[in-house]
């Protein structure tokens, strides 16, 4: 409670920071309740600090409990500005936008989002950027009085396929982290405003872009705009911020292992490319747009928008070709890299996969031959690449349960799948009736219900949730 209670400080200060936009902005209608909301969270958070004792060393176990419990209870205070603001905002709406806020999804239930104040802007994409690296992450940075217990908490919050390229001890490991995205959302904010935004629209654009969330301060997105510099700019993030962050990290220093000698990172940009090139080969053929250029230019973006889970759009791609939609939705399953502010399966388990496929052939042509996966020159471990298909099985899966429920609920097949897709993947839009230019407003309250725990599921890698539920079988 003491370590949850210091993560609502720090999600308290940025609902501070949100009114304080109000306050320059005129007083608008989010400064009373961005204000209210952040002095509820700041007495939620303070209660612990000062009432429960604090505990030298915490287990493994309570670690799981502290992450789990810290992005649940930030997904809580999260709906208290839209709650107290009003607006489209009901209880069910209001859960939606913060989950889809905290988890990067990206996906909203607003019809209008020009209509919200400034305040309650910047609160969406301030919601989304402390997500992007995430809510404890955060905390580990903050928080000066965890001192060992930042190892534990770093072990249950980064994964282990993200810990691979990472060479440094914990608080060295946050402070890399920390410095790439910080550094990342700056330089964005910058080249944004060069490329003709305003100062606000540029810094929400590029913490949303930086955490692969893909909220937006226009209806239309970035389709608005209409500016193949803005594109450009967004994709180039977009595309940095689904690699490796160690890997960003080591290229920017000039060290050896850097994210253009990663097998996996080369795989990642392969597949940017490639997949941008055959989407935009499909969509020239069908006369939708009328050069090739114009059609690359569309299809890259979007492509790179899925993948990264970033789910900015610039095109309605309900419109475009059946293979188009199909390498669209196989890159929100893929995503981007470990490591990274995406979700998804991850390339890096894909990578793995071709290759247990590819071993598997080849132990059945030699039998007695000993074999090994290896990544990057590395062996893996056999308990490694177990864990790796354990997780794409459970993954499916539960796409297919989003999809069943979905059809239960009402709604049509295309819809509940891509949607179940996008929401595990934390991608955002889908097809059907939440297709890129369009939101989950007018989806049945059962299935956005049942959206929002794909999206909890799927940003702490289904297991990390579900063990919160069976902590009492640990020993």
């Amino acid at each position: 409670m003491r370590n949850v209670g210091g993560v609502l400080l720090f999600i308290a200060s940025f609902m501070l920071l949100s009114a304080g936009i109000s306050c320059v902005n005129g007083f608008d209608s989010a400064f009373y309740p961005l204000l209210l909301s952040g002095l509820l969270t700041v007495l939620l958070g303070a209660f612990p600090l000062i009432f429960v004792e604090r505990r030298a060393q915490i287990t493994i176990k309570e670690g799981f409990c502290i992450v789990v419990g810290a992005w649940l209870v930030a997904c809580v205070v999260g709906t208290f500005p839209y709650l107290i603001w009003g607006g489209e905002f009901n209880l069910l709406n209001a859960w939606f936008e913060s989950v889809s806020g905290f988890t990067t999804t990206g996906a909203t239930i607003l019809n209008n989002i020009e209509e919200l104040p400034r305040g309650l802007q910047f609160w969406r994409m301030s919601s989304a950027w402390i997500g992007g690296m995430g809510v404890v992450m955060f905390a580990l940075v903050i928080l000066p009085t965890l001192g060992r217990n930042r190892m534990t908490l770093s072990n249950v919050e980064l994964s282990s396929l993200a810990k691979d390229n990472f060479h440094y001890r914990t608080q060295i490991i946050v402070r890399i982290l920390l410095v790439v995205y910080v550094g990342l959302t700056v330089i964005t904010t910058l080249l944004l405003k060069l490329a003709g935004m305003n100062w606000f629209e540029s810094l929400c654009h590029a913490m949303s872009a930086c955490a692969t969330c893909g909220f937006s301060t226009k209806n239309a997105s970035i389709a608005y705009y209409d500016s193949a510099a803005i594109e450009a700019i967004l994709g180039c993030a977009m595309a940095l911020a689904g690699v490796h962050f160690g890997l960003i990290y080591a290229t920017v220093i000039g060290k050896r292992e850097n994210m253009f000698r990663s097998e996996v990172s080369r795989w990642y940009f392969g597949v940017l490319l490639g997949g941008g090139f055959l989407i935009a080969v499909s969509i020239y053929a069908a006369d939708i747009y009328p050069s090739f250029l114009t059609s690359f230019r569309y299809a890259l973006f979007q492509f790179v928008s899925l993948v990264t889970t970033t789910g900015f759009a610039t095109a309605d791609t309900n419109l475009w070709t059946p293979f188009a939609v199909i390498l669209l939705i196989f890159g929100s399953l893929v995503c981007a890299c470990a490591g990274s502010t995406s979700g998804g399966i991850k390339v890096n388990r894909l990578v793995l996969a071709g290759k247990m496929m590819r071993l598997r052939m080849r132990q059945q042509q030699h039998p007695n031959a000993v074999l090994r996966v290896r990544l990057d020159g590395v062996v893996q471990e056999n308990e490694f690449l177990h864990s790796v298909t354990v997780f794409i099985v459970a993954y499916l899966m539960l796409i297919l349960l989003g999809t069943t429920l979905g059809t239960l609920f009402g709604v049509d097949l295309t819809t509940g799948f891509t949607g179940a897709v996008a929401c595990i993947g934390n991608v955002g839009p889908g097809f059907g009736e939440v297709g890129s230019m369009d939101n989950f407003a007018a989806v049945p309250g059962a299935f956005r219900f049942t959206s929002t725990l794909l999206m909890l599921l799927g940003r702490l890698e289904i297991f990390g949730l579900i063990q919160l539920f069976f902590i009492k079988w640990w020993r």
